[in-house]
């Protein structure tokens, strides 16, 4: 066998074997240096870490990291619920539509399917469980509504490609994740309201809607909503790069927090900054590693190949396509996305080439299909936070998870059809794409 398969069999070993995403790419690398190139070559390995992680834009991924925790503790998700509540009062699936507007309107500040999904099921869960909804299915309502933090602005998913792919323009994926977005958190609602109506599941909120001001409760989810406004209006106004437009959301919701709603403490924002380090630190590490990997594999032409591969599959663009989107959600049910990305674009970006798909229409697709396996077992990491929330087991929500797999994979195909629901914004903007 060739160098380049002893590194992919490597690197599936590892993983089978229970090794870190992160340490199973960094050996497998290191195998393919030593038996393809040289030993001699593995002094490389701390440039190539390095480089890895030494670019401008990246620094925006902490910083929406931590503007995803400071309002998750500023208590904004609790407002926009009580907002949510009063404007739309008790009716059947009532609370399934707050549910996914919450983490839709939570999913444009901080860009994380996971923190979208904590902070949204601590406050919905118990008062769809008093409503009758069944756990299971308010835990993977939630978490298939927090996928769409990836889609809508700002998406630490869609930051990472546009580093990834060479050429795209973060602005105009970020607005092309908008409608997208949108759609598959709409294509979501479809069958929590019909599901609702059939069983009879009542809509009441945690405190009486009838009590609840429109007037009041908009009031004190002003900020909340205020921020996505803020975020997309610097950057379309040409005030902020992408990378400031981060900085602009955490002094943002601190501001909310310690002033406005005042449920943030200085001692509380320490606590975060630490916190956010870590989660920080875990994505930083894995973009780090992967970089040995993928040097490794360019030197070796292992990504050439297995492009060429791909590409000798069918003539046809548009099968292509479909597989190369099962493949995609496929990885999705076992990885996260910053390793999706890291793993397959190497591999995706001739593919992309070959048959000249756009890339900001594909790297929304991509964004969807990995949205899609962030609520899809085994891993599903954001159903792994809601039924933690919720007490009850992974397994108890895989026929509620098939149902909402289902639709935004309807909504995926939409997209896919018709590049447009994904291009049309970005082109009104003047972005290039």
């Amino acid at each position: 066998m060739t160098p380049d398969v002893w590194m992919i069999l490597a690197f599936a070993g590892l993983l089978i074997a229970g090794v870190p995403v992160a340490f199973s790419l960094a050996l497998s690398g290191a195998v393919g240096i030593v038996l393809g190139l040289s030993p001699d070559m593995l002094a490389t390995l701390g440039t190539n870490t390095y480089n890895s992680i030494a670019k401008y834009p990246l620094i925006a991924i902490p910083l929406f990291i931590l503007t995803g925790l400071i309002f998750e503790r500023s208590g904004v998700a609790l407002r926009l619920v009580r907002f949510a509540q009063a404007l739309i009062g008790p009716r059947h699936g009532g609370l399934a539509l707050v549910a996914v507007l919450v983490c839709m309107i939570m999913g444009g500040m901080s860009g994380s399917g996971p923190a979208d999904a904590a902070a949204v099921a601590m406050v919905m869960l118990p008062s769809m469980t008093r409503a009758g909804y069944p756990k299971p299915f308010s835990a993977t309502l939630i978490a298939a509504s927090a996928s769409t933090a990836i889609l809508i602005p700002p998406s630490v998913a869609l930051i990472l490609y546009s580093i990834v792919v060479p050429g795209v323009d973060l602005r105009a994926l970020f607005a092309a994740g908008l409608f997208p977005g949108i759609l598959a958190g709409l294509s979501l609602l479809v069958p929590a309201l019909i599901l609702a109506r059939r069983n009879g599941w009542e809509g009441s909120p945690t405190l009486d809607s009838e009590r609840l001001s429109v007037r009041t409760t908009f009031k004190e989810a002003l900020p909340a909503l205020f921020a996505p406004i803020l975020i997309l209006g610097g950057l379309r106004s040409g005030l902020f790069t992408p990378t400031e437009a981060a900085v602009v959301a955490v002094a943002y919701g601190t501001l909310v927090g310690l002033f406005f709603t005042r449920e943030l403490s200085l001692r509380d924002l320490w606590e975060l900054l630490g916190e956010a380090a870590i989660i920080s630190g875990v994505v930083m590490l894995i973009i780090a590693l992967a970089g040995i990997f993928a040097w490794a594999g360019t030197m070796l032409g292992t990504f050439r190949h297995l492009a060429e591969w791909i590409i000798g599959l069918t003539d046809n663009g548009v099968v292509l396509l479909i597989l190369v989107m099962l493949a995609v959600l496929l990885a999705g049910m076992l990885l996260d996305a910053i390793s999706i990305y890291l793993i397959m674009m190497p591999i995706l970006i001739p593919v992309m080439q070959h048959f000249e798909w756009n890339p900001v229409w594909f790297g929304i697709l991509l964004a969807m299909n990995i949205a899609i396996g962030q609520f899809t077992p085994p891993v599903a990491v954001n159903l792994m936070v809601t039924t933690e929330v919720a007490k009850i087991r992974l397994e108890h929500t895989l026929g509620w998870a098939l149902i909402f797999v289902l639709a935004m994979g309807g909504a995926l195909a939409l997209v896919a059809i018709f590049p447009a629901i994904a291009l049309w914004l970005p082109q009104m903007l003047g972005y290039n794409v």
